[in-house]
Protein backbone atom coordinates (compact mmCIF):
# COMPACT_ATOMS: atom_id res chain seq x y z
CA UNK A 1 0.00 0.00 0.00
CA UNK A 2 1.28 3.24 -1.52
CA UNK A 3 2.07 6.04 2.19
CA UNK A 4 0.27 8.84 1.29
CA UNK A 5 1.29 12.69 1.87
CA UNK A 6 -1.33 15.53 2.11
CA UNK A 7 0.33 18.64 1.06
CA UNK A 8 -1.19 22.22 2.12
CA UNK A 9 -0.35 24.94 -0.60
CA UNK A 10 -1.84 28.04 -2.03
CA UNK A 11 0.90 28.31 -4.49
CA UNK A 12 -0.62 25.84 -7.08
CA UNK A 13 2.76 25.81 -9.47
CA UNK A 14 4.47 24.63 -6.49
CA UNK A 15 1.63 21.96 -5.56
CA UNK A 16 1.90 20.59 -8.64
CA UNK A 17 5.32 20.32 -8.63
CA UNK A 18 5.69 18.31 -5.36
CA UNK A 19 2.39 16.42 -6.13
CA UNK A 20 4.29 15.32 -9.55
CA UNK A 21 7.74 14.75 -7.57
CA UNK A 22 6.05 12.85 -5.10
CA UNK A 23 3.85 10.62 -7.49
CA UNK A 24 6.61 10.23 -8.91
CA UNK A 25 8.92 8.62 -5.95
CA UNK A 26 5.22 6.46 -5.50
CA UNK A 27 3.54 8.48 -2.84
CA UNK A 28 -0.21 8.56 -3.27
CA UNK A 29 -0.51 12.72 -2.67
CA UNK A 30 -3.57 14.73 -1.63
CA UNK A 31 -3.49 18.40 -2.02
CA UNK A 32 -5.17 21.37 -0.71
CA UNK A 33 -5.20 25.15 -1.24
CA UNK A 34 -6.33 25.93 2.34
CA UNK A 35 -6.51 24.43 5.59
CA UNK A 36 -9.74 26.01 7.40
CA UNK A 37 -10.93 22.25 7.29
CA UNK A 38 -7.38 20.66 8.01
CA UNK A 39 -9.14 18.22 11.02
CA UNK A 40 -12.25 17.09 8.21
CA UNK A 41 -9.23 16.56 5.75
CA UNK A 42 -6.98 14.65 7.72
CA UNK A 43 -9.62 11.87 9.24
CA UNK A 44 -10.64 11.80 5.24
CA UNK A 45 -7.15 11.64 3.67
CA UNK A 46 -5.75 9.33 6.60
CA UNK A 47 -2.24 10.68 5.72
CA UNK A 48 1.19 9.18 6.65
CA UNK A 49 2.82 12.67 6.66
CA UNK A 50 1.54 16.30 6.08
CA UNK A 51 3.70 19.27 4.13
CA UNK A 52 2.08 22.52 5.56
CA UNK A 53 2.92 25.85 4.00
CA UNK A 54 3.56 28.51 6.63
CA UNK A 55 1.55 31.14 4.76
CA UNK A 56 -1.59 29.08 3.75
CA UNK A 57 -4.91 31.43 3.33
CA UNK A 58 -7.33 31.26 6.50
CA UNK A 59 -5.77 30.09 9.29
CA UNK A 60 -2.11 29.69 8.39
CA UNK A 61 0.04 27.10 8.78
CA UNK A 62 0.86 27.39 12.41
CA UNK A 63 -2.61 27.17 13.54
CA UNK A 64 -3.23 24.43 11.32
CA UNK A 65 -0.36 22.33 13.11
CA UNK A 66 -1.22 22.66 16.65
CA UNK A 67 -4.82 21.96 15.76
CA UNK A 68 -3.56 18.80 14.15
CA UNK A 69 -1.59 18.14 17.30
CA UNK A 70 -3.82 18.72 19.30
CA UNK A 71 -6.27 15.61 19.08
CA UNK A 72 -5.12 12.56 20.19
CA UNK A 73 -5.89 10.42 17.25
CA UNK A 74 -3.47 13.17 14.66
CA UNK A 75 -0.95 14.38 16.95
CA UNK A 76 1.99 11.37 16.04
CA UNK A 77 1.20 12.14 12.20
CA UNK A 78 4.42 14.06 11.10
CA UNK A 79 4.21 17.39 9.79
CA UNK A 80 7.03 18.87 7.81
CA UNK A 81 6.59 23.09 7.36
CA UNK A 82 8.22 24.58 4.21
CA UNK A 83 8.08 28.15 3.54
CA UNK A 84 10.44 30.87 2.62
CA UNK A 85 10.35 32.01 6.23
CA UNK A 86 13.94 32.89 7.82
CA UNK A 87 12.46 31.29 11.19
CA UNK A 88 11.93 28.25 10.02
CA UNK A 89 14.09 26.36 12.79
CA UNK A 90 13.00 28.09 15.67
CA UNK A 91 8.87 27.91 14.20
CA UNK A 92 9.33 24.37 13.72
CA UNK A 93 10.37 24.01 17.67
CA UNK A 94 7.52 26.09 18.43
CA UNK A 95 4.26 24.12 16.87
CA UNK A 96 6.54 20.40 17.73
CA UNK A 97 6.48 20.40 14.06
CA UNK A 98 8.27 17.07 12.58
CA UNK A 99 10.85 19.15 10.33
CA UNK A 100 10.91 21.45 8.20
CA UNK A 101 11.70 22.62 4.44
CA UNK A 102 13.52 26.07 2.98
CA UNK A 103 12.14 27.24 -0.07
CA UNK A 104 13.28 27.14 -2.70
CA UNK A 105 13.97 23.20 -2.07
CA UNK A 106 16.13 20.67 -4.03
CA UNK A 107 13.61 18.33 -5.44
CA UNK A 108 16.20 15.57 -3.77
CA UNK A 109 15.71 17.38 -0.26
CA UNK A 110 11.80 17.11 -0.52
CA UNK A 111 12.07 13.68 -1.48
CA UNK A 112 14.45 12.65 1.13
CA UNK A 113 12.78 14.70 4.18
CA UNK A 114 8.99 13.01 3.03
CA UNK A 115 11.07 9.53 3.15
CA UNK A 116 13.01 10.47 6.15
CA UNK A 117 9.88 11.34 8.53
CA UNK A 118 7.53 8.44 6.77
CA UNK A 119 10.65 6.09 8.34
CA UNK A 120 10.92 7.25 11.23
CA UNK A 121 7.13 6.86 11.85
CA UNK A 122 7.18 3.32 10.60
CA UNK A 123 10.04 2.71 13.10
CA UNK A 124 8.34 4.46 15.92
CA UNK A 125 4.81 2.11 15.48
CA UNK A 126 7.25 -0.65 15.53
CA UNK A 127 8.42 -0.07 18.53
CA UNK A 128 5.08 0.66 20.29
CA UNK A 129 4.07 -2.86 19.03
CA UNK A 130 6.87 -4.71 20.32
CA UNK A 131 6.49 -3.27 23.63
Amino acid sequence: MKKCVLIYEDDLDIMQLCKIILTASDYQVETRNTCENIIADVKEVNPNIILMDLWIPEIGGEQAIMLVKQEEAFKDIPIVIFSANEELDTICKRINASGYLKKPFDIMDLKNIIQLHISEKKHSEQSTQSV
